[in-house]
């Protein structure tokens, strides 16, 4: 595996260790875990693009989370830019959050 591809696996970790720091503010779940992140796709050059959905298209935080999401990405070390994309195909259903999600919620 060259340089590159392995700074790039290093760099999508901590974009998603930061993503874990943003949350929904009607569920108190990470974003990541709640499963609204879609794809983090890092150039080699540090550019970030994020598709993310939110569980609603009325969802309150509509347009403070994609802001978060793109801040807090930025923030991480050798990010030269963040792009957050929010999709609504597919549309978000519980089934999309990881297993640690539902066990906080007690689904599990």
């Amino acid at each position: 595996m060259e340089t590159a591809s392995i700074d790039a696996l290093i760099m999508e970790g901590e974009v998603i260790e930061a993503l874990r720091a943003c949350y929904d503010p009607e569920i108190p779940i990470n974003i990541y875990d709640l499963g609204l992140i879609y794809e983090v796709s890092v150039a080699p050059a540090g550019a970030v693009a994020i598709k993310m959905t939110l569980t609603a298209p009325s969802c309150p935080a509509a347009q403070l989370l994609p802001q978060e999401v793109a801040s807090r990405v930025r923030a991480v070390p050798g990010v030269t830019a963040a792009r957050v994309d929010v999709v609504w195909d597919p549309p978000w259903d519980p089934s999309k959050m990881s297993d640690v999600a539902k066990l906080q919620l007690g689904m599990l």
